[in-house]
């Protein structure tokens, strides 16, 4: 920036439209040792979006998870220490899972600001709570707490609001220093213990750090993330063969899952997560231990097959897939427009006028089109030759 070019700044107008927290935490987290900060106002402007999504976090659980949840209820819930081993052994694998990332990341961004890696803890701060607590456990904790996505049981639904707020809680005492006002306001609609003798104000800034004692590790399971990420990737792997068969998003699916071991056993613990978040039907979602007669039953049928890792296998029969009529007419359409398209690229090439005076960057782009239009044609006319198989 330079005063002459007048391309400078005025940080007062930035948090006006931005905020004051966004402006802080872009640049603390933009700083590299030793170099100028690059500022970038798409930058400034995320960082915003991750506040706004912070504070619909926030909102979820107060507004929603605790909704009509009783004072002495609350008063249980409340964050008054770090998570034992006696309550983390108590709680289900996604539990499990979001609690010990969320002990990771206490250790990880202490031992950062200790040795003056700003920048780094931060973002780690910003990757955990939009990928793993809004993206994941946020919407798995809705098949706990509401009835019509199965939950509703008093177990499962008050250890959900538990972790919910216990991680809500952690997550803002590591990102106060980054971001102090929004984390400030958003503490305080928090069930938490009541303010300590000692303190002078009821107050995030003076509340404990979550790692206090540097020789106590915080609990976690490494056993339970493993197991969590197989679970993901299976959801991935289902969303991802939906959209490659274009199953429409609000059409619900079958699946066939193959297991074993302590897999097996989680996978039918959560088997209502993971209907909910691969959308497949729920009275038609089996769970087979690998090798059994039912697993062969179920898989001689004709499926689109998954494989995810650790044993894990899901079948997806193309019956519930697609609908054969539609989508050969949809094919039909798709594999004349390419033809079209190939037909025109291939008559520019051949023609001596386009190849002698177009610039070789032009002719080089064209025969780039025509090859991966020609490469779409093959992959539409091998579905219909499956489709008439």
């Amino acid at each position: 920036m330079s005063k002459t070019k007048g391309n400078v700044i005025d940080p007062l107008d930035t948090v006006a439209q931005y905020g004051a927290d966004s402006l802080r935490y872009s640049l603390v987290t933009g700083v590299t040792p030793g170099q100028d900060i690059p500022l970038n106002m798409d930058k400034i402007q995320a960082n915003r979006n991750f506040a706004n999504k912070l504070w619909n976090c926030c909102k979820f659980v107060t507004g929603n998870a605790l909704k009509d949840v009783d004072e002495e209820s609350l008063a249980e819930i409340a964050v008054t220490g770090p998570i034992t081993q006696e309550e983390f052994d108590t709680l289900s694998l996604a539990e499990r899972y979001i609690v010990s990332k969320c002990h990771t990341l206490v250790a990880a961004v202490t031992a950062d600001i200790e040795n003056y890696s700003l920048g780094a803890a931060g973002s780690k701060v910003y990757e955990f709570l939009w990928d793993q607590y809004a993206d994941w456990y946020i919407e798995i904790s809705k098949t706990r707490i509401y009835e019509g996505q199965g939950g509703g049981g008093e177990v499962e639904s008050k250890a959900a609001r538990r972790v919910l707020v216990y991680v809500l809680d952690t997550s803002l005492r590591l990102l106060h220093p980054y971001m102090p006002y929004i984390t400030e306001r958003l503490w305080h609609h928090l069930p938490r213990a009541a303010a300590g003798e000692e303190q002078a104000a009821h107050s995030l800034m003076l509340a404990d750090w979550p790692q206090m004692d540097d020789g106590t590790p915080l609990v976690t399971s490494e056993a339970a993330v493993d197991q969590f990420e197989c679970f993901q990737a299976l959801t991935r792997s289902i969303r991802n063969a939906r959209a490659e068969y274009n199953v429409e998003p609000g059409k619900r699916i079958s699946a066939v899952v193959i297991a074993s071991g302590k897999m097996l056993e989680e996978l039918e613990k959560e088997k209502l997560s993971l209907v909910f978040l691969a959308r497949l039907d729920p009275d038609q979602v089996s769970i087979f231990e690998a090798g059994s007669d039912e697993a062969k039953a179920a898989t001689a049928v004709e499926s689109v097959q998954v494989v995810v890792r650790d044993g894990v296998e899901a079948y997806l029969p193309l019956s519930g897939l697609i609908d054969p009529v539609k989508e050969r007419k949809r094919l039909e359409k798709q594999d004349e427009r390419l033809q079209k398209e190939i037909e025109k690229l291939a008559g520019r090439l051949q023609s001596k006028g386009f190849v002698d005076k177009a610039p070789p960057a032009v002719v080089d782009k064209v025969k780039d089109d025509l090859a991966e239009m020609e490469d779409q044609a093959s992959k539409v006319k091998a579905s219909l030759e499956a489709l008439a198989s």
